[in-house]
């Protein structure tokens, strides 16, 4: 995020296919290219959850990989390991456990963690020795290079790619002036019944 330039497009547009928190018709979509390794994007992630939290249903946020092995050795197994994971049902957790034991993360961490988050970690250990979902993660990075993606992390709001700050209360400015006033604010229940 360094250009200043409000400019990329999203390429590959948000499906069924990718890893979603919120409904379908939020009035933002925040698309996160990111690296489990990348201590930018662990920051990030973290803003994004305060972000999620302030605007509930108005907010949908999407997960892609972009594991950045050249910098980060552990990136590619780390985003192996999610998808593994996901495969069992619990993509989100080993999310957000990969991003608060970044630091601790290795291959001999993973029983540890698939005990944690209750994974069969046999069926996990099979899964990365096949490498059973780097398909998946390639086209991710295939994305992200069409959209322009250089590093992580990177965002896309409602498909445009975000070059301002990324801390938190410039971020929250943002989405909050992407979302209708009438969106903003719950309605109260007689508003609702008089609407009918």
């Amino acid at each position: 995020m360094s250009d200043g330039l409000f400019h990329h497009a999203l390429a590959v547009p948000v499906s069924a296919n990718d890893h979603i928190q919120g409904a379908d018709s939020a009035a933002v979509t925040l698309v996160m290219y990111g690296d489990y390794q990348c201590p930018y994007t662990a920051t990030l992630h973290q803003i994004i959850t305060r972000l999620q939290t302030r605007f509930g249903d108005n907010l949908r946020y999407v997960f892609r990989h972009f594991p950045l092995f050249t910098k980060h050795p552990l990136a590619q197994l780390a985003a192996e390991t999610v998808e593994a994971a996901s495969a069992q049902g619990k993509f989100w957790q080993m999310y957000a456990y990969l991003f608060q034991a970044q630091n601790d993360f290795d291959r001999a961490s993973l029983s540890a963690a698939c005990g944690l988050l209750g994974l069969d970690y046999v069926r996990l250990e099979r899964d990365l020795s096949a490498h059973a979902h780097l398909d998946r993660i390639k086209a991710d990075v295939a994305g992200a290079q069409q959209s322009g993606v250089a590093s992580t992390p990177t965002l896309f709001i409602n498909g445009i790619m975000y070059d301002a700050s990324d801390d938190f209360e410039t971020l929250s400015r943002y989405v909050g002036s992407l979302i209708p006033a009438t969106a903003a604010k719950p309605q109260s229940f007689w508003n609702k019944l008089f609407q009918k």
